[in-house]
């Protein structure tokens, strides 16, 4: 029974949750590339500042975002990836310095289309008004659906960054990897004790603040420990303009669990939804990452229409667009579409000088501008 006057309730939202997706039957079969999918990403090295493993931009972000955390915790990719998956859509993620290379990135993408567009073919239950209201008291993204997207987004995320450790585990190629992430329960680790807008900001930046036990892919005592003082210490001070986090955590005494790690009761049955999505995530990559074929590097082309078009390829959520949005709106630009699917944006811009500006702002909360050239 939902109260009459929606408010802040995880148990409910988690319910709720668990009724429209606890007896999907997601077919991926369907969705999948053609086999062999060729991809010709463009690979860029990182460079690391002076006297340090880590480049000047995530020494800053290790300052800013993520005390108390030191910065030997910390392991940094050493390549970035762009490449257009089969949407069209221009990506930028992050690999080494584990063997597996850019494939990891690329298929975990590909792997996110395919449970996509499964899950849009196969749900076909809503929430009502009362119902809808208390996912908004609750969570970001409200819907159910955008729910368990930006949860494969997150799954996909945490695969491609822990991928940065893949040497100093025993797996040897990246579906043995994925599935002892899996086995391990490293990803109910990361849905509990990763704040969630860590996990995006170290993402885009190619940091990952872990270590690895004997050469396993579980953490240590000191990893745990760090991730949950680091979480405490946003929840204890959130940025006053993240209306979203403050109204997640701000009122809360201990830190939340993710919605889809709580368990409900469906019909009589006691139901957790992230152990199912995670399983079928890394059977799905682990099957499609095999139909994978990296060829040489390519320059990346891009066409622009009329309008001052440009590209937010590390844009995974609702958050991500209502931080890109702020931006360009607090320098006085008028934002006419922000597209996170195609990852695209169009925006007046008054001047060149405000035009580098919002790019500079953006790019300084870790996401990458991709500016648009007329074909």
């Amino acid at each position: 029974m939902l109260p009459d006057v929606a408010h802040y309730d995880r148990s409910a939202a988690a319910q709720l949750l668990a009724r429209v997706l606890a007896d999907v039957d997601l077919q991926p079969d369907r969705w999948f590339p053609a086999s062999p999918y060729r991809v010709e990403p463009e690979l860029t090295p990182l460079t690391p500042a002076p006297g340090s493993h880590l480049t000047r931009a995530q020494l800053s972000y290790l300052e800013s975002g993520m005390r108390p955390c030191p910065p030997e915790l910390v392991t940094s990719a050493t390549h970035r990836v762009m490449w257009h998956d089969t949407d069209g859509v221009l990506n930028v993620a992050h690999c080494g310095p584990g063997g597996f290379g850019p494939i990891v990135p690329i298929a975990a993408r590909e792997t996110v289309l395919v449970l996509r567009r499964a899950l849009a073919d196969a749900v076909v239950d809503e929430l009502d008004a009362a119902e809808i209201a208390v996912m908004t008291a609750t969570t970001t993204d409200r819907d159910p659906v955008e729910i368990l997207s930006v949860g494969l987004e997150t799954t996909a995320r945490a695969l491609v960054q822990h991928a940065y450790l893949a040497d100093r585990t025993r797996y040897r190629t990246p579906g043995e990897f994925a599935r002892g992430l899996r086995d391990s329960g490293l990803f109910a680790v990361v849905a509990n004790t990763w704040f969630w807008g860590l996990q995006s900001s170290t993402f885009r930046r190619g940091m990952i603040p872990v270590a690895p036990a004997d050469g396993t892919t579980r953490y240590t005592a000191e990893t745990t420990r760090m991730l949950r003082a680091m979480k405490d210490a946003v929840i204890a001070s959130p940025d006053p303009e993240d209306a979203g986090l403050l109204r997640q955590y701000g009122s809360l005494t201990e830190q939340p669990r993710c919605l889809a790690n709580m368990p409900a009761t469906v019909d009589g049955r006691r139901v957790t939804l992230l152990p199912g999505v995670v399983d079928t995530f890394v059977e799905t990559f682990a099957r499609l990452v095999d139909g994978v074929e990296i060829t040489s590097d390519q320059e990346v082309a891009m066409s622009s229409p009329a309008g001052e078009v440009f590209e937010v390829p590390d844009m995974t959520c609702s958050h991500c667009t209502s931080t890109i949005t702020k931006v360009l709106q607090s320098n006085g630009v008028t934002v006419s579409e922000i597209d996170l699917d195609t990852k695209r944006v169009v925006a007046a811009f008054p001047s060149a000088d405000v035009r580098e500006r919002c790019f500079d702002a953006i790019r300084d909360r870790g996401y990458t501008v991709i500016t648009a050239v007329a074909s």
